[in-house]
């Protein structure tokens, strides 16, 4: 294992909508599997690929920072809520590697259906210059070449690493796929179930569960 100098830092990113366990999960058993320094989570402003939440940005934010509050490993940015145009990939690591300076390695943590679709992001192939990618995918359910678009296919060709500790020898540029457990929890359910007066207890944090009630969120909301 790398020393603490050089362990890579995680980006977690996402509209957070609400946060819930599955997101807790994936991002502890992604710092523990690549050997993360931390996670920085970014609840994401307004994303460009899909309708904005109904929920507004500061609620979003708050709700993450009480999810996380009692893990030393997480932290939060931000930096998306304070822009006011849409939340590009791009922008948001390149304000990060600012922050972290050339050398600290950055591992952008996505889900495999993401990546997929990754060469349809704004300005996609310069994200591989201000990070690493962790693919994560469902255990048996590895991420193959051959079901995924020209260029992307090249690059992951060409980018995909052995194993975490590749991720420390450079500050960006390699592409690990990563099996990693994916509890059924959906955002989508949850605020269905708020939206209705069911109870979503235990599929999120008490302190969030609380937070939405006491702001009386998601209540009365069509969930498309």
């Amino acid at each position: 294992m790398p020393d603490t100098a050089t362990r890579p830092l995680g980006i977690f990113g996402g509209t957070f909508d609400p946060v819930h366990f599955g997101h807790l999960r994936l991002a502890e058993e992604a710092h523990e599997a690549l050997g993360l320094t931390a996670i920085c989570w970014v609840p994401a402003g307004q994303p460009p690929h899909r309708a904005s939440p109904r929920i507004a940005p500061r609620h979003r934010l708050a709700m993450v920072r009480l999810a996380v509050a009692g893990n030393p490993h997480f932290r939060v940015a931000a930096c998306e809520m304070e822009r006011a145009e849409p939340s590009y990939t791009v922008t948001t690591l390149s304000r990060l590697r600012r922050e972290q300076g050339p050398r600290q390695p950055l591992v952008l943590l996505m889900g495999a259906d993401a990546f997929t679709g990754l060469a349809s992001w704004y300005c996609w192939q310069e994200i591989f210059g201000l990070a690493h990618l962790a693919v994560l995918h469902r255990p048996g359910y590895p991420l193959l070449e051959e079901r995924l678009p020209e260029p992307l296919a090249r690059e992951f060709v060409q980018r995909r690493c052995a194993g975490p500790a590749d991720l420390a020898l450079a500050p960006a540029g390699a592409i690990l796929p990563l099996p990693m457990t994916q509890l059924d929890i959906s955002a989508t359910h949850i605020r269905s179930l708020l939206s209705r007066g069911a109870s979503p207890r235990y599929l999120l944090p008490d302190e969030v569960l609380d937070y939405i009630r006491r702001h009386q969120l998601y209540r009365n909301q069509p969930n498309p």
